[in-house]
């Protein structure tokens, strides 16, 4: 079976609304008749609830209120219904649209009800959840060995680059002078000249010979 389908869950859901509308109307105008009173409940953060921020933290998610004897000036509208009631001796106006209500009882009915959320109510939750952003674990790393050895020094482009031009020139200066023969060899050392010693007597003829 395809295509839209008949919600009769839902269409049931508003015709019991519709009686709880009809039962309170008649009570807020004529009062409870003989020993009917009422228990009813709903969420105290849907749509439109009005009460107090001390009853809100009290009952955060959902309140059941009994409407017997203590309650004041009841009124009903064709979406919700106000009251007055007191807690703990302190009076409280609620107001309390028939959407919000999810549940029903009159003891003496006996009678009794349960409402299911609307499905747009609970679209409106499960979009929430997922809109909800999931915590992230962040993993830290550790950084206590890398604070106490700092890292080395990094040597800049410019000063490496020196640095390695001077090593080549060093070792460029060393292959040439094992390879380039010495420049100067030695020079003879020069014969020792005889002085004449006194007494030698040099001839004439050698003399003459020498000129």
């Amino acid at each position: 079976m395809t295509g839209p389908i008949i919600r009769y869950d839902l269409l049931v859901q508003d015709a019991l609304r519709g009686v709880v509308r009809k039962v309170l109307a008649d009570a807020a105008r004529e009062g409870t008749p003989g020993e009917h009173h009422f228990f009813v409940s709903f969420r105290t953060t849907a749509p439109g609830v009005q009460l107090s921020q001390r009853m809100k933290a009290k009952y955060p998610e959902e309140i059941t209120i009994v409407l017997q004897h203590q309650f004041w000036d009841l009124s009903v509208s064709e979406n919700r219904f106000e009251v007055n009631l007191s807690f703990n001796n302190i009076p409280e106006r609620l107001i309390v649209p028939f959407d919000a209500v999810t549940g029903f009882e009159d003891p003496a009915g006996p009678f009794g009800v349960k409402f299911e959320p609307r499905p747009a109510e609970t679209e409106e939750a499960e979009t929430e959840k997922a809109e909800t952003p999931a915590p992230t674990l962040v993993s830290v790393p550790d950084t206590t060995e890398a604070a106490a050895e700092p890292p080395p020094a990094k040597t800049k482009p410019a000063a490496a680059k020196k640095e390695r031009a001077e090593k080549e020139r060093v070792e460029k200066d060393k292959a040439e002078k094992a390879e380039k023969p010495a420049a100067r060899k030695a020079e003879p050392a020069p014969e020792p000249v005889e002085e004449s010693q006194p007494g030698n007597v040099v001839s004439i003829d050698a003399f003459r010979k020498k000129t």
